[in-house]
């Protein structure tokens, strides 16, 4: 039985391969939010088809039938008291209606306007005015088109904004997963499915990050790569820059310092910047000035039909290098060692939403606690995010959304052409990030199959020949033995839960079993390893002495198991460790989560657990241990 609610494809433009700058207001460009309210109706046909069937995107959505409010940026899965649209799979349709400046539809050449979704989960399809203007696969990354022609033939400046949004997974997707229809009608209504998945977080959807309205001229910078290197008092900055629509007549670059001097100039749209005594970019507790960003001011002239445009753009740049050997991942030379979180985009309420008193919280606790890093567990985050990551020195390892991969199915050509398109997004995204030191292609693949091979083999290359300057992983619980994936990757990245998932309860079996994992990896491999998941639930105000499973002793006992392993190791080539997870967060529903998993060291609400004040200790331990700075850092002099 199959029904159309499965990623109904239709004809139209695609997102195309062009550059994927940030918007940001400029002199010659301007940014509008669209959050706020939408209107927001799902399909609740059987098929999920009716709005295709009765065009809904041809007229106001409250046309179509009843409409109710909806928040963006938001998941819908929690936002109403309907448990049917909890846990909703199939179409459900967005719409915003806003007038546009006179000043945005007038001029000859008159500016380009385009629309920008910072992400929306899964499958999009996006009208303007009732015309078809863009459609992308993927719930993590962004996607835009220039609507330009479509608003400025419009009458009123009237710009209505349709968005049909499938969350529907399957065997290609990324993250995959499969529909499974229930044929007994003895013990299900007729045509009753489920989504399936094999990962463990809620499948949430919805407009999750931001709707931006934005002008260029429409000459324009579309794209700029900067890459640096550093040795001594010198610093070079190489750069590659992009126009479209023209020519550039000239195209100048200024380097400034947080100060606003200028402190490197250049021209034309490929070359190096010479920086002088540079400020280099170091993570948090590894300097007394972490996170320092260079401002890159871009600017173009160009005619377009006998009239001078300009166009300029401002790109944060940080100064810092990687590199890594059989036992060190060394930043600007030095060693760095990896003592951080992996985390989730997830709240009450608002899902996978964006919220900015959320995100200042996060990274608050982030430092209170002396995490230098994070892993985007298991999905690139929010360029809102990552800024703050630039910002504040906290180093990332970036996730492509390649989880829960266990099916052979999902090992063939139609998924790994579907893998290389979004790691090419995500780099597109990305690839100016001082804070990304490494891509992580995938997390926990069924890497024992043999199709995985060839699979991880080509995604690695691809992602390394799109950026040579970053290392690739990608995260196993495979057996070492086993694993057809591991030697493509730069970095041993491996997840255990010994006392949890194996032997459940033994705290005794972790030095053994751990020191085991750590050794065989690395005689095989030579590489240097990052224990990228390890943890135990505890639900918050349970206790037990001796330690019990679920306690928070427990997990405070399981998480001191595991240090004394990591600080022998450490000395060696285990180059870091990542705590699963820094908050709980909602998983599908099941007899083994109690709305939901329970590993953070934070609660959902980011109060902290017994657990938090063990890594909290141990982490500005490590940072006093490893740090340039004197030994005058505490957990309290370099916390805001």
């Amino acid at each position: 039985c199959s029904l159309p609610l499965v990623l109904l494809l239709l004809p139209g433009l695609a997102a195309g391969p062009a550059g994927m700058l940030q918007p940001r207001d400029t002199p010659s460009r301007e940014r509008r939010e669209l959050g706020g309210l939408w209107s927001f109706r799902a399909d609740l046909s059987p098929g999920r088809d009716a709005g295709f069937a009765q065009r809904w995107y041809r007229r106001p959505l409250r046309q179509t039938g009843p409409v109710i409010d909806m928040p963006v940026p938001a998941s819908f899965n929690d936002i109403t008291q309907d448990p049917s649209l909890e846990n909703y799979i199939g179409w459900v349709w967005y719409e915003k209606e806003v007038l546009l400046p006179r000043r945005w539809l007038q001029g000859d050449p008159a500016p380009r306007v385009v629309l920008r979704f910072g992400s929306a989960h899964y499958y999009s399809i996006v009208w303007v005015n009732g015309v078809q203007v863009v459609e992308h696969e993927g719930g993590h990354l962004p996607f835009e088109a220039d609507i330009s022609s479509v608003v400025q033939g419009s009458p009123g400046a009237l710009c209505r904004i349709t968005v049909a949004l499938n969350n529907t997974l399957t065997p290609h997707t990324l993250p995959p997963g499969s529909i499974q229809y229930m044929a007994d009608k003895s013990r299900y209504p007729k045509n009753y499915f489920v989504q399936n998945t094999r990962f463990d977080f809620f499948n949430y959807a919805g407009i999750h990050r931001p709707v931006v309205l934005y002008t260029t001229p429409a000459a324009y910078i579309d794209d700029i790569t900067v890459t640096t290197t550093s040795s001594d008092n010198l610093a070079m900055v190489q750069y590659q820059v992009s126009v479209v629509g023209s020519t550039a007549n000239s195209l100048s670059l200024s380097l400034r310092d947080q100060e606003g001097k200028v402190v490197a100039t250049g021209d034309g749209p490929v070359g190096e910047l010479k920086v002088l005594n540079p400020n280099l970019w170091w993570p948090y507790l590894m300097h007394e000035n972490p996170g320092y960003l260079y401002s890159l001011e871009v600017q173009m002239q160009a005619q377009v039909g006998g009239v001078l445009l300009e166009d300029v753009y401002t790109l944060p740049v940080g100064i810092r290098t990687v590199h890594v050997t059989s036992t060190q991942f060394l930043i600007n030379g030095r060693p760095f060692y990896f003592h951080g979180v992996n985390k989730h985009e997830d709240a009450d309420i608002r899902g996978k939403g964006l919220d900015w008193p959320l995100i200042v919280k996060d990274f608050n606790l982030l430092r209170w606690l002396g995490a230098n890093s994070f892993r985007t567990s298991h999905y690139p985050y929010a360029e809102e995010i990552m800024d703050l990551c630039d910002a504040y020195g906290i180093v990332v390892i970036d996730e492509s959304p390649g989880v829960g991969i266990k099916l052979p199915e999902s090992f063939g050509n139609k998924s790994l052409q579907h893998h290389l398109a979004v790691m090419g997004e995500l780099v597109r995204r990305d690839k100016n990030r001082p804070s990304v030191v490494m891509w992580s292609v995938a997390n926990e693949p069924a890497s024992e199959l043999p199709p995985a091979a060839q699979y991880f083999k080509t995604v690695i290359a691809h992602t390394k020949a799109l950026d040579p300057s970053r290392p690739v992983t990608f995260v196993t619980d495979a057996n070492y033995a086993l694993d057809h994936g591991a030697p493509y990757v730069d970095v041993i990245c491996v997840n255990s839960y010994f006392s949890w998932y194996h032997d459940p309860g033994h705290l005794e079996v972790i030095p053994l079993q751990l020191t085991a994992q750590f050794e065989n990896w690395y005689k095989t491999y030579q590489k240097p390893i990052i224990q990228s998941e390890y943890g135990a639930d505890s639900v918050p105000g349970l206790h037990s002495d001796p330690p019990m499973m679920f306690s928070e002793e427990y997990q405070q006992a399981m998480l001191r198991e595991y240090h004394s392993v990591f600080d022998k190791k450490r000395k060696e080539y285990v180059i870091g460790e990542l705590i699963w997870n820094f908050a709980d967060f909602m998983t599908n529903q099941g007899t083994t989560r109690v709305l939901g998993n329970k590993k953070g060291i934070f609660t959902r609400q980011r109060q902290p657990k017994a657990a938090a004040f063990v890594l909290r200790d141990r982490y500005w331990k490590i940072a006093n241990e490893s740090s340039c700075l004197p030994p005058v850092i505490t957990s309290h002099s370099l916390f805001l």
